[in-house]
């Protein structure tokens, strides 16, 4: 199998079973585009290939996961050595699955990253920390990422996964979210909107009030005293526009 590196995060998902339910999860259909994140050692590449797809993209840092990688015989398969908090998405496609088990200690980063993209990628089946994937998808206390990323996609809970699935075991379970893209996303400046979020959420316990002007806040119809876990993402879109004509 190969030494695994904890630099990288690397912890391999070897049940065939979840494998193929985070492959199905994708529905794939024989025009598609996916790109996996993190191929490893080819569990899920060679599940996803099992799939009609187009063309399979495996995105993976590790230069002695790329060469084993490259080993797999399929004209459908393209491995390209990167780092998926910081690729280009959309030099790929313009209508992308996106896939992966992603590294624990760089998992948001690749999130905010496919959010970035979200023009070009339709949907998201990603394995996270189970407290990062419940947060993501609703099922825990708001974050900067989590009102971000359900700005543009419907995100759900799939499964969650024990450490005994893994190579190495880690030490926490892993969930599986799926995002589909909303039918008509917002219209936004991204890095803008990011910088909202995160200066919103800096200090979660203070009122609204001590953030933004209360004319702000009034405008958009968002009580004064209330704080941001309070907010939905509606609010926070609704808030945000207003923000931005009055600047």
């Amino acid at each position: 199998m190969g030494r695994l590196k904890k630099s990288y995060g690397q912890h391999l998902l070897v049940s065939k079973g979840v494998l193929e339910r985070i492959a199905s999860a994708l529905e794939i259909e024989g025009k598609d585009i996916v790109v996996e994140i993190g191929g490893g050692t080819g569990n899920l590449t060679r599940v996803l290939l099992e799939h009609p797809l187009k063309r399979l993209y495996v995105l993976e840092l590790d230069p002695d996961m790329v060469e084993k990688l490259s080993h797999i015989e399929d004209s459908r398969l393209e491995v390209i050595r990167a780092d998926a908090s910081k690729f280009d998405f959309c030099s790929l496609g313009e209508d992308l699955k996106v896939v992966g088990n992603l590294p624990y200690n760089v998992g948001s980063l690749i999130v905010e990253n496919v959010v970035f993209h979200h023009r070009c990628v339709s949907v998201a089946v990603l394995m996270l920390q189970k407290e990062v994937a419940l947060k993501l998808s609703g099922k825990g206390s708001a974050s900067w990422l989590s009102v971000f990323l359900n700005t543009f996609y419907e995100t759900e809970y799939v499964m969650s996964v024990p450490p005994r699935f893994f190579v190495p075991p880690p030490k926490v379970d892993s969930g599986v979210i799926r995002c589909v893209r909303k039918e008509a996303p917002p219209e936004l400046d991204m890095k803008r909107y990011k910088g909202f979020l995160t200066k919103l959420f800096a200090d979660r316990r203070k009122m609204l009030r001590k953030k933004l002007p209360e004319d702000t806040l009034s405008k958009a119809g968002i009580s004064p005293k209330a704080r941001v876990e309070e907010l939905s993402v509606e609010d926070f879109l609704r808030l945000y526009n207003v923000y931005e004509e009055e600047i």
